[in-house]
This record gives structure tokens, sequence and C-alpha cells, in this order.
């Protein structure tokens, strides 16, 4: 089966095309302070110095949005002319400042208006859902103005963690509540004929983001719309767990002609996510031609693919990208990976991770963490690798551990969401401050981040313990 691109419209952001027959586009995200103008300037040239074409920078506020100007002129000066991202969560009128600065914007369907989710059961009334749609109308039609002035791009951003309560009243935390909080404002564009959008539509789990975006594509070609879609899976973590992750889930809809731009989301430094992307691109019609072998090759419910790579991390890459959207869509359980020069436990173990990354068959600690912007008040990769070190530790012990799942957020914007996917989460509360998390529920605010990591195992330890007693 060959490859061949979903057509979609063309969008012009700062110069730099998206969509159409335009290159597959590669993207980072910052994760120094957006105040920090000096060393936001420094990793920006890092990113595009290693292939980045866009950058994206938290605007948590009016000055953050405002110093973009400091930030872009500095990176203008250098001579770098890359297209910046301001991204937005929770305050609409810092979009309209961002939008006379930056090339791009991008919005949160999920707090745009919407206020931060509560996680409690709301109804609304058809007339109050009504009432709430027109309030979006009302907010987000200005913003396109001044978009339309300034020729500003827009990204409109969905997350899974993010899903307003609005939402979960009608939907529920589904897919089609994603793509229903995609489609409210893309039909507001349409119909003002704002056209400059680029999509986005997250999940930290994989089956979640291909479903979803698989379901979004078909919506969007019912209505008669065909924007460029944005690929990612948020908060994959870091090292090889996060880069097959997210080949697992970028790379089905690559290989199915889905996909405009990626970022490749790691707990890693920004620019360390650059070669990591424009390998996915590079390995989709190679990796679409072995999908068709590997489907043929599904026996007693078992694929089996054979590769001959000498790097480690391409056969990771590659092995992710061919087999994942077999395993999410449940074609087969079990996973025969060969390939000449590596050792057959390490094979083995690459094709747990796979099935782990499909959701399939779990064999070790998860963790699902940012990648870490600005609004991230702690370093993100040493709380990794501690927290790790604590539950590995424990994991000798106790197996129990070895089937967790840990949540380590930066914030709160996608946080307490994507606790939906964890056993227990981490989340960053303040300057200094951390929150734990049982799932959804808060079980401790605002611990001294020194005390958070061995608090975090202890209350792990209490909680098993009460579980194995009841």
């Amino acid at each position: 089966m060959a490859y061949q691109r979903r057509k979609t419209s063309e969008v012009n952001v700062g110069g730099v095309m998206v969509g159409g027959d335009w290159p597959i586009r590669v993207q980072s995200m910052a994760n120094t302070s957006t105040m920090d103008s000096l060393g936001s300037i420094a990793q920006a040239a890092r990113i595009v110095d290693t292939g980045g074409e866009f950058v994206r920078f938290t605007t948590q506020g009016q000055r953050e949005a405002l110093n973009m100007k400091s930030i872009r002129d500095g990176l203008r000066e250098m001579g770098y002319t890359v297209p910046l991202v301001a991204d937005v969560h929770f305050n609409a009128a810092v979009a309209d400042t961002a939008a006379t600065i930056c090339e791009k914007v991008r919005i949160n369907p999920g707090n745009y208006v919407d206020p931060a989710r509560t996680f409690k059961k709301l109804e609304y009334t058809d007339e109050e859902y009504a009432d709430e749609i027109k309030k979006i109308d009302e907010r987000f039609v200005p913003f396109l103005n001044i978009c339309k002035k300034h020729h500003t791009a827009v990204r409109i951003g969905v997350n899974h963690g993010s899903l307003s309560d609005r939402i979960m009243s009608r939907y529920g935390d589904t897919p089609e509540g994603m793509v229903e909080s995609c489609m409210e404002f893309l039909r507001i564009c349409v119909r003002e004929k704002f056209l400059d959008v680029v999509i986005s539509i997250k999940a930290s789990n994989t089956v979640v983001m291909v479903r979803t975006v698989r379901l979004l594509v078909a919506q969007m070609e019912r209505e008669g719309m065909a924007f460029p879609l944005h690929l990612g899976v948020t908060e994959a973590g870091e090292g090889e767990d996060g880069r097959i992750k997210s080949a697992v889930g970028i790379g089905a809809l690559l290989c199915e002609g889905i996909g405009d731009t990626i970022r490749v989301s790691l707990s890693e430094a920004p620019e360390r996510e650059i070669p990591v992307a424009k390998k996915l691109v590079d390995f989709i019609e190679e990796c679409t031609c072995l999908r068709q072998q590997a489907r043929e090759s599904i026996k007693n419910d078992t694929v089996t693919i054979t590769f001959n790579e000498t790097s480690w991390e391409d056969l990771q890459l590659k092995a992710a990208m061919t087999v994942g959207a077999l395993f999410i869509d449940q074609l087969a359980h079990q996973l025969v990976i060969k390939n000449g020069g590596f050792a057959e436990e390490r094979l083995v173990d690459l094709a747990d991770a796979i099935l782990q990354a499909a959701r399939i068959k779990f064999t070790k600690t998860e963790y699902i963490s940012c990648p870490g912007c600005g609004r991230t008040l702690y370093n993100m990769e040493e709380t990794i690798a501690k927290i790790r070190a604590a539950i590995s530790e424990r994991a000798l012990h106790d197996k129990r551990f070895s089937a967790l799942k840990i949540g380590i957020m930066g914030c709160i914007v996608n946080g307490p969401g994507e606790m939906a996917d964890a056993d227990y989460g981490y989340v960053g509360a303040g300057v200094g401050k951390v929150s734990l998390y049982k799932q959804r529920e808060c079980i401790e605010k605002n611990i001294p981040e020194e005390e958070a990591v061995g608090r975090l195992v202890q209350f792990i330890e209490e909680d098993m313990s009460v579980s194995a007693e009841a």
C-alpha cells in the first residue's frame, strides 16, 4: 500500500506554509520562562538549528504575551525568521494581545471561555448549553478579527486532559467530546471566513489520540472542511518510552496519510525532540509499506516483523510506526520483532514496550510526563529521574509498583485531566510547591518540592496497604 497524504487546505504561518502539498513541518515548544528573553531566544535558536520550523512559547498572562515581541525581535536580529506561536490557556484577552505580535496563536477550546474544570458532574439544559456556545461566539469572533488584521494564524488545540465541564456533561471523557469541542470553534471560523487554522487534538493515551483524530477527519469531511492537522501524543514521557509512545501514536496516523505538522513531546530539552520528529517524517513511506507486510504476517494473534537496522533508535521508531495502528485497532495482541545484531532479550523488551504504548499489555511502570514549558516551576528531568529511582527501588520488593501509571505534570493545564489515565500524579502547583493526586482527586496540596517525591511514594504505599486490607 503506497503512502498518500490526505489533501488539506494551505495555511500561511509567518511565511512558512502548512498543509496542501507542502512538506510535513516539525516543531517544538520552549520550556524557558517567557519573561526570560535571552534564555528564550537562545533556546529557540537551538530548536531552529536542529531543524525546528516553529517554536511555541507559553503566554500565561499579558506580560508574557507582550514579551513575545522582545523574543521575536531578538531572534530576528540574529537572523532567525522562525514563526513564533503563543500558547494561551484560561485568558482569552491574552490571545488577543498575542495575535498582534506572534505569527500563530494556539487556543484551547476547553478553557478559552469555559472556566477551569471542576471534575464534578454538572448538568446543562439545552438552553444553558446554547447560551455557553453563544458566549464562545461573542468572545471568539473579535479575536478572529484581530488575527485577520495582523495576518495571524490560529491553532485550535484540543487536549484530552482539559475538556470543559460543559463538554463533559454532554459527551463525557470521550473522543466524540474532543471532536465536538473542536468543531464548535471550527464552525465559527468557517462562518466568519477565517481559514488560517491548524488543528491539534491530543491525548496521552495513544488509542484515544488516534481514534479521535480519525473521528475528527471524518467529521470535517462531512461538514466540507479540510483544515491541516498538527499531530502529537501529549505527556509521552522521556527516553526510549517517550520515543516509542510518540512513534506509535503519531506514526499510526502519518502512515494513513494524516498529518501536516508534528511535535514529539519529550520530557527532555526541546531541541532533542526535533531529530526524532524528523525521523518519523523520513520513515513514513517505508513504514507504510512495511505495515502491509506486518498485517499479512498476523497468525495466531501475533504480528511478526523483520527489520535490518543497525541503529537502535531507528529500529524503535520504525517498529513502533509500522505496527502501532495494528495494535491500536486490536488486530493482534502479540508481537515478535526480528533484527540481526541485537540480543533477543532486547527485541522482546522492545516488543513489550510497543504493546504497552498501544495499550495492549502492561509489563512495567508507566510514566506519563509532560515535556515542560514556561509554566513548569521545577526541573522536570531531575524530578522524573528521582521518581523513577524511588518507584524502581520499591518495585524490587513489591511487584505492584511495576504495574502503576505515574503522572508527572508541570502545571494544572492538563495535569489533573490526564490523571484519569494515571493511578497517581505529581503536579506542579507553584514556585517550589507540588500537589499530589490519586487519579483526578487531589490528595495533598502545596507540598514543598523537596518533600514531594517522598510523600508521593509514602502515599502510594499507604494506599496499597488500605486496598490490600479492604
